[in-house]
């Protein structure tokens, strides 16, 4: 059993206190000899003043533990067969670790291997499960789905990062997480009917004992010093077509070099799927010969229309806001620029490739700036370390959120995704920055003179700005009246500090300051908020899961990650006010986009008159989300009306949600039913589908509209998954929510793992303290004694993997106030209440530059961390 873990420092002061306070050794003393007493002794310095600092970690019954990971420290409870699995609630997001015997960390199952982690949950027709393979490169896992007859239904057995299956039909199943060569992490996400797109709703189909196979050292010209057939036959592989130096389809022997495979547990399936089982095995096994680059099933394919935007169903941020709606009239404009005032861009993103006009890099002190020089025309965000979760590509999540390419058919659609992008790099190493390096970039971007001596062909119409921290300077506020003068809006984060203090830039005269809401359009947690907001938007909240989708309800947007295999382009998602800021720019590129002429000054009135946004808090302008929260249809409807022609009526009856899950704790939900068009419209009729279920009205007009609040009555529900439907009737459409409620059952605590809370000094850049934790149903309890006064930030996460870092891929992580901006405490006295949530980051993949596919899943760092390099990392746990 390990004994409790301290951090290198805080060892270190205790070994020496031991050392200065223990006896025994050679020599002798003037204090040993009565005959001679020492002089007298100077008074002894005063001691260190030091302070307790409390609080409590909290996560979500949406997100969960695998019962048995490698981290010795939690008791494990075993879920490796069918007959004793970990049940599960539904929708989750579950972290988990799985290991062949002799690979990964030292640890619980290091030696004896966890091969399957086995998991029961009810599950709906169409509802996907998806398994995240964070060490994807130096393993390989795989999902199978099993029925309660013990039927193989369905099955994911690729070799990348993502296994992705979907439900056939409603029952109870379970799931099995298999490990079929070496050690990783992962995320099981299990959410509602069709949200996830990555993949269709069906296994694509191969040909039956067929591959398609390329050798490494296989040249195109003919030579005698490469033998196929000799490979060919150790292979267990007839040659069918192709030839040197191209892929060879291969006809595979059955049953051949199976070695590794799983075990089955007695399941069955039928003979297809046992064939395709068969196939995708032996592929398995070619990939790991070292005479082999590439094995790939000939898959069977046939005229589609694809999906557009794979990933845009869990944007749930855009339909709160309406941007749906809002794109039936424009999705914007090329000629409307969005200049991103941030870390830079990773220009060759997918989808962010063909969306920049040219920018520029600011970033003046070379050592910051990681480019090898300093200020330069090229705004590439080069990233500051191979550490997992060390650099945050923040300045390409929020473009995203601007302009990513929509109906490209791959991962996310930007506010206004037929704009451009200007990248402006002002933040460097950590995400840091100078104030005189962002009024260059601003400078910059809205066509005024700047220390690179050029000036962009066009300048920006829209400024975004999600950074702060210098004080007021008035040289500044000078520069924002100048580029209001010029035409140029300027937008600007709120902050993340939970306060009314105004932070810089969004407090400046001529910035729009941005609030952010979570998915019930309530103010988010770590919102700053006061006389300065102007205007809300959704910013996320990755703690929880309130639409059902199995992810956490941050904000998906474009990202990056370094892995020393090299760069790799996803998709992530993030909580924070920099996240809310983009989508007020993206919106006001719309309205540029219909209405060229609007000025800051029509901006400010029409903002004023609340035709842009929907009124939330008190009634008219309040301190928490300013005018409301921004109505990208309203605003866009609002340009139009400015030009004199207003479009044509279109009413339609759109909800705020498609999905709210109450998981297995919450009774009360708000839903807003509105008019998504412009026009006459009436709600005839709300219903719902189950006794359980009940929905008010709380603050509704004469047609119906407004604000309703659902609720569900937990009394009566035995444990066990429900779903349940609300319909609403207007006079021009009809449309349904779904509601899933999960009840009861041992799976209803708070468990995300032991969770390591480290106490960080920023000026000496190294961890001081460390306290470890387990739930006590409900939270994570924890404090620190003996603090010297001083700035600290707070960091939290698990270890699923025993590797003595926290905050890897696949395991939970967070920061006091947020991950997207740790806020330093300064400590002068006992400080309590400092709570704050961990949660389950998670990106999705896409391509890479290095012929790798995806990103990792892992914690992301924003806004305001200054820290260099890993400092998560755990020291050594004794055993």
């Amino acid at each position: 059993m390990r004994k409790p873990i301290c951090s290198f420092l805080a060892c270190f002061v205790i070994s020496l206190l031991a050392t200065a306070c223990g006896g025994g050794g050679g020599g002798s003393s003037t204090a040993d000899n009565p005959a001679n007493p020492p002089p007298d002794s100077p008074n002894p310095n005063p001691p260190v003043e030091t302070f307790t600092l409390s609080g409590t970690v909290t996560s979500s019954a949406s997100q969960l533990a695998d019962s048995d990971t490698n981290d010795p420290t939690r008791p494990a409870v075993s879920n490796d067969t069918p007959a004793s699995p970990q049940i599960i609630p539904n929708p989750i997001t579950l972290g988990g670790y799985i290991n062949k015997p002799g690979t990964g960390a030292e640890g619980r199952s290091q030696v004896s291997g966890d091969i399957n982690d086995f998991f029961q949950a009810d599950l709906l027709a169409g509802q996907r499960v998806t398994l995240l393979v964070a060490d994807f490169e130096q393993a390989d896992a795989d999902l199978y789905l099993y029925d309660s007859e013990g039927n193989e239904r369905a099955n994911s057995i690729n070799t990348g990062e993502v296994e992705s299956l979907v439900v056939p039909e409603d029952g109870t199943y379970l799931i099995r997480a298999f490990a079929w060569e070496g050690a990783t992490n992962y995320i099981l996400a299990i959410g509602t009917p069709n949200t996830l797109t990555h993949f269709s709703s069906e296994e694509p189909r191969i040909v039956p004992w067929q591959a398609v196979v390329t050798y490494k050292d296989d040249p195109l010209e003919t030579g005698n010093d490469f033998h196929s057939e000799d490979i060919t036959r150790g292979l267990g592989m007839e040659q069918r077509a192709g030839g040197r130096g191209r892929g060879r389809l291969m006809a595979l022997r059955k049953g051949h070099r199976l070695a590794g495979t799983a075990h089955n547990f007695g399941f069955t399936r039928d003979p297809d799927a046992q064939a395709r089982w068969e196939t995708m095995m032996a592929i398995k096994s070619l990939r790991k010969d070292p005479r082999v680059r590439y094995a790939e099933p000939n898959y069977r394919v046939n005229a589609l229309a694809g999906p557009n935007d794979q990933s845009y169903p869990l944007q749930w941020h855009y339909p709160l806001i309406g941007l749906p709606d809002a794109w039936e009239t424009t999705t914007g404009d090329p000629g409307v620029v969005v200049a991103v005032v941030d870390s830079g861009i990773l220009a060759n993103h997918p989808d962010l490739a063909g969306q920049l006009v040219a920018g520029y890099d600011f970033v003046r002190d070379p050592s910051s700036a990681l480019d090898g020089d300093g200020i330069d025309p090229n705004p590439e965000d080069p990233g500051n370390s191979l550490n997992v979760g060390s650099e945050s590509f923040h300045g390409t999540h929020v473009s995203g959120t601007v302009a990513a390419r929509g109906n490209n058919q791959i991962g996310v659609a930007g506010s206004a995704y037929a704009s451009r992008i200007m990248p402006v790099r002002a933040l460097g190493a950590g995400g840091g920055g100078t104030s005189y390096d962002v009024d260059q970039a601003v400078r910059f971007a809205a066509g005024l003179a700047n220390d690179s001596h050029t000036l962009p062909q066009k300048p920006a119409d829209i400024i975004n700005l999600s950074l702060g921290g210098a004080p007021f300077l008035q040289s500044t506020q000078d520069l924002f009246d100048e580029v209001r003068a010029a035409g140029v809006l300027v937008v600007a984060a709120a902050g993340n500090q939970a306060n009314s203090s105004p932070l810089y830039p969004a407090s400046y005269g001529g910035v729009i300051s941005v609030s952010a809401v979570d998915a019930q359009r309530r103010l988010a947690t770590y919102s700053n908020f006061g006389p300065g907001i102007d205007v809300a938007a959704p910013g996320g909240d990755s703690s929880v899961d309130l639409n059902g989708d199995g992810y956490p309800d941050g904000i998906l947007s474009t990202d990056g990650s370094i892995s020393d295999s090299g760069m790799s382009y996803g998709y992530s998602f993030r909580s924070g006010t920099s996240m809310a800021a983009p989508h007020v720019a993206g919106i006001l590129a719309l309205m540029k986009s219909v209405n060229p002429n609007l000025t800051p000054a029509d901006i400010d009135t029409l903002l004023a008159d609340g035709a842009l946004s929907d009124d939330l808090g008190a009634p008219g302008r309040d301190d928490l989300y300013g005018h409301g929260i921004i109505n990208a249809q309203r605003a866009v409807l609002a340009a139009l009306e400015a030009t004199g022609n207003p479009p044509a009526d279109n009413p339609r009856l759109v909800a705020s949600a498609s999905t709210l899950n109450f998981g297995s704790s919450s009774t009360s939900l708000a839903l807003v039913l509105r008019n998504g068009g412009k026009g006459d419209l009436a709600l005839l009729d709300l219903s719902v589908s189950q006794p359980w279920l009940q929905i008010t009205a709380v603050n509704v007009d004469a047609a119906g509209l407004g604000d309703y609040q659902v609720t569900v009555d937990r009394a009566n529900l035995s444990p066990g998954f429900y779903a349940a439907d609300i319909t609403a009737q207007s006079s021009i459409n009809n449309l349904a929510v779904q509601v899933l409620v999960s009840e009861g059952g041992s799976n209803s605590g708070i468990d995300v793992g032991v969770i390591y809370i480290l106490l960080y000094d920023p000026v000496l850049g190294e961890v001081v303290a460390e306290v470890s934790t387990g739930s006590d149903g409900t939270s994570y309890p924890f404090d620190f004694l003996n603090v010297p006064a001083g700035a600290y930030e707070i960091l939290a996460g698990t270890d699923a993997d025993n590797d003595y870092i926290i905050c890897d891929a696949g395991e939970a992580c967070g920061a006091w106030l947020t991950i997207d901006q740790p806020i330093r405490i300064q400590v002068d006295s006992d400080v309590s209440d400092l709570d704050f949530p961990v949660e389950y980051l998670v990106s999705l993949p896409t391509t890479t530059g290095t012929g790798q596919s995806g990103v990792s899943i892992g914690t992301q760092r924003a806004e305001g961390d200054q820290r260099k390099g890993n400092t998560k990392r755990l020291p050594a746990k004794d055993d």
